[in-house]
């Protein structure tokens, strides 16, 4: 066999699809894991400085996004070692693979295995999905609060319906009911909305809801075939 023959036999071997899927999924749990973990910090900061004084207004908050973090750790290790199993089941199911191999290599108990990566895969797919949905949420309460800075400036020459205009962090569950101040009016919300931490938080909830959408994305041709 000569060296031509040889190099497109390897490349016939490679799972284009798993590998594009794997990569996909690389940059997508990074992109989710990384932006997410550090947007949780920044919200956190957030919330204490502009929406609560009390330390034991937003204790809770605090475990819950400690635990969240945990929780990212945990995602990110196991996607990276899953990626990697299901990018080895593609090159063994290739037919470079087969010809290499043999049928006989295809026994009851590896079908089995490959019937299963299928299985776990589309489970994965459909609690990824809720995970794409969860991620959202903040992004749309970061959008919210945009627009209402935004209606802000626009109305800054009426000061009287700008103090109005307000962000109830209590109305989205993240501070109990009793939290003093609870909430930012006028132009403190302005002042709030213009710090470098804020517009950070915003754009990490933004890449992380990014990052989800990618990895949902990969888990779908991520299936052995």
């Amino acid at each position: 066999m000569g060296c031509y023959d040889c190099c497109m036999r390897c490349l016939g071997g490679v799972p284009y699809c798993s590998l594009v899927a794997t990569l996909l999924c690389f940059s997508g749990i990074a992109l989710f894991c990384g932006c997410g973990h550090q947007a949780l910090t920044e919200t956190e900061r957030l919330i204490e400085t502009y929406f609560a004084r009390n330390l034991q207004d937003y204790i809770t908050l605090a475990y819950i996004i400690q635990y969240f973090q945990y929780v990212i750790y945990g995602l990110a290790s196991f996607f990276f070692l899953y990626c990697i199993v299901l990018l080895a089941e593609g090159f063994y199911t290739t037919s470079a693979a087969k010809q290499t191999f043999g049928e006989f290599r295809s026994t009851m108990c590896g079908r089995c295995l490959s019937s299963s990566f299928i299985v776990m895969t589309y489970v994965l797919a459909v609690l990824w999905l809720l995970v794409f949905a969860f991620s959202a949420l903040p992004v749309y309460f970061f959008y919210n609060m945009d627009a209402t800075c935004h209606t802000i400036d626009v109305l800054t020459e009426t000061p009287a319906s700008i103090n109005q205009l307000c962000v109830d962090a209590r109305q989205y569950g993240l501070l109990p009911w009793n939290a003093v101040p609870g909430k930012a009016c006028g132009m403190t919300l302005s002042t709030v909305c213009r710090t470098r931490e804020y517009q950070m938080t915003y754009n990490l909830y933004i890449a992380a809801f990014i990052g989800a959408g990618i990895n949902l994305l990969a888990l779908l041709p991520q299936t052995p075939s």
